[in-house]
This record gives C-alpha cells, structure tokens and sequence, in this order.
C-alpha cells in the first residue's frame, strides 16, 4: 500500500476521533432518563429508595440500604469510552469488604452483564458471557495487573473502554483488567447498589461508534 493511502486513513481516522462529542451522565435530582433494576430482576425492588444527587458536591450518592439493585441508564450503548470517579462512604478503619461496580453492557433484565468491580480488593472484570449458546461467568480477578484501588474516602477515576467485543479498564492511570470474546455488542450502563454507601461523579461519555 502506497504511503497516501495509509496517510488518509490515519487523517480520517484522526477527524472521527475529534468529531465525537462527549456527553456528562450525571442525573438530574429526578434520576430522569435511569431506571432502579433489582439484582436479580426475579427479586423486585425494595422499598427503599437508596440513591439520590447531591448537587453541592456534584454526585450520585447511593446510600446502600435499599438492596441490591442496579441504577441503569435508559438509553442502550454500543461502543464507548465511560470515564467516572468513585469513593466509598469510610464505615470504620477495619472494614474491608466495601462493595459496588459499573456495569457495562448489561442485558435489559440483567441476564448478561460485563461488571468493573469496585472495592478494597481491587478493581477488575468479571461478569456473564453468551459462549457457544450458552450463559457462562467468567472473573477476571486473578488476572488483575495491579490492586490500584485507594482507600475507602478516596476518589478513584475509571476509565472503560468498550469497543467491538473488548472491554478494556483503566483504574487511576493503568490498564488493570481486559475482558475480550463479550458477545453482547450493545448493551446498558448500570451503577451498582450493594450494601454500601458509595458516590460517583463526573460521569462522561464519548461514543465510538
């Protein structure tokens, strides 16, 4: 191929790059345009409403006490780049066990889900894949480059980058965890509620496709 082909590409490849347009996520204080899914779906919601703006600070605090359930996005995505922070809500100097994610490429109902998990142990990919018909789970932990989570009360920054059948997690300036093979190209973005008090903000997206 001759160099002014290659140029082109490049060029245009370059102009797409420019031309996508970055949208900010975060709610408004009527949680207009997301939707509370229980985790299962089959469980129902509870009662409590756990999640709420603070507009002060600019985030989307969950409190934790209304069950396990995911605060989904209306909207289904295809290829993206999400970029959030995320800090837990300190419970006491020996509490370990901080838990919630990001959901990426969620089924409606939940039934197939790619999940950037958040806690003390680390951050990384795990989730429920279509492989060969089938419904399999897969957990990326193990495979994890680095534990580059900060304690409880500390902003975290993500960065997931989710193109063709590859979801990619970057957690405070390094790729830790990549997930390929994910058979859902299109899917639903979820912040998970799972027993504690977590906030998230700036919360960007940037379309790829």
């Amino acid at each position: 191929m001759s160099r002014l082909p290659i140029l082109f590409l490049l060029g245009a490849a370059a102009a797409a790059a420019q031309t996508a347009t970055t949208t900010d996520l975060m709610p408004d204080e009527s949680l207009k345009g997301w939707t509370r899914v229980a985790i299962p779906a089959t469980d129902g919601l509870k009662p409590v409403m756990q999640w709420r703006v603070d507009k002060e600070q600019n985030m989307l605090v969950c409190s934790g006490l209304g069950g396990h359930e995911w605060l989904m996005m209306d909207r289904e995505l295809g290829d993206y780049i999400l970029e959030l922070d995320w800090r837990f809500t300190p419970r006491s100097p020996t509490e370990r066990r901080y838990n919630s994610g990001v959901g990426i490429r969620l089924s409606k109902w939940g039934e197939l889900w790619v999940q950037a998990q958040t806690g003390q142990a680390g951050a990384y990919l795990f989730g429920t894949n279509l492989v060969d018909g089938a419904i399999k789970n897969f957990n990326l932990q193990n495979q994890m480059k680095e534990n580059r989570v900060k304690p409880a009360g500390e902003w975290n920054h993500f960065i997931v980058r989710v193109q063709g059948d590859t979801v990619t997690l970057d957690v405070n300036g390094m790729v830790v965890s990549e997930a390929h093979g994910i058979a859902l190209r299109r899917g639903y973005l979820g912040l998970e509620a799972e027993g504690y008090e977590v906030a998230f903000r700036n919360i960007k997206y940037t379309p790829l496709d």
